[in-house]
């Protein structure tokens, strides 16, 4: 038995249909006949034991993978992945077969988390905003990273503006970019308010982000009270 039918085979040991009736509702953009459904502890787990396997190179090269729960898999394989060098190249291998939002957020790779790596990362992460919007989890995955490493002691406000001047059709691009802007108030707030109180962004993402802003407990309640006054 090859990697891939390993994989599957540990997959379907731990399925659960309730479970996959009530996912498959999360994820619209995803086929409902490709879900195994498997709870995320149990993929985490699935994933630490395949990740030494010593043939998961074949199952990381070999794409499009035939279940969601395998791109699940795929995610937290590549977020164990100690040498950056060697994430990134399996990351860009694979966002171009990334079709819904869980799987682009569960790639969170730790080893971009370590301070050495941040001036690679940060021109990765250009690279893959700067993607076209066609390429939804791409720009999605290159927000996310810059929301979750460059917000606080990395920051600089011309992350704003990389961010902002997105526009898209696309529901899971822009609820990324309100959710990236709520953040940036949260943790920026002298910086971030100005591209509100402009209307820098589009009306839906703006007053989304607005609303994400006050569900917030990292946003002071006169905050709160003054972006309410913001919306559109």
């Amino acid at each position: 038995m090859n990697v891939v039918d390993e994989i599957q085979k540990a997959l379907f040991e731990k399925q659960d249909l309730k479970f996959k009736n009530f996912h498959s509702k999360l994820i619209p953009t995803t086929d409902a006949k490709s879900i195994i459904g498997v709870r995320t502890p149990d993929l985490r787990a699935i994933a630490k034991t395949f990740a030494r396997h010593p043939d998961i190179e074949k199952f990381l090269i070999t794409l499009p993978h035939k279940y969601y729960d395998e791109n699940q898999i795929h995610a937290f394989i590549l977020s164990l992945i100690k040498d950056y060098d060697e994430c990134v190249t399996h990351i860009d291998a694979f966002l171009p077969f990334v079709d819904n939002w869980a799987t682009c957020d569960q790639m969170r790779p730790k080893v971009f988390a370590k301070a050495a790596n941040r001036t690679k990362l940060l021109k990765d992460v250009q690279r893959w905003i700067n993607a076209s919007v066609t390429k939804v989890y791409t720009v999605r995955f290159g927000i996310e990273s810059l929301m979750s490493f460059f917000l606080e002691d990395d920051f600089d406000p011309k992350f704003l503006k990389w961010v902002a001047k997105i526009r898209s059709e696309e529901y899971y691009l822009n609820m990324m970019v309100a959710w990236f802007f709520a953040t940036a108030l949260a943790k920026q707030y002298e910086s971030t308010l100005p591209y509100i109180e402009k209307c820098v962004l589009d009306p839906w993402t703006h007053n989304k982000t607005i609303q994400k802003a006050i569900e917030s407990y990292r946003i002071a309640d006169e905050q709160k009270t003054y972006l309410k006054t913001l919306k559109l």
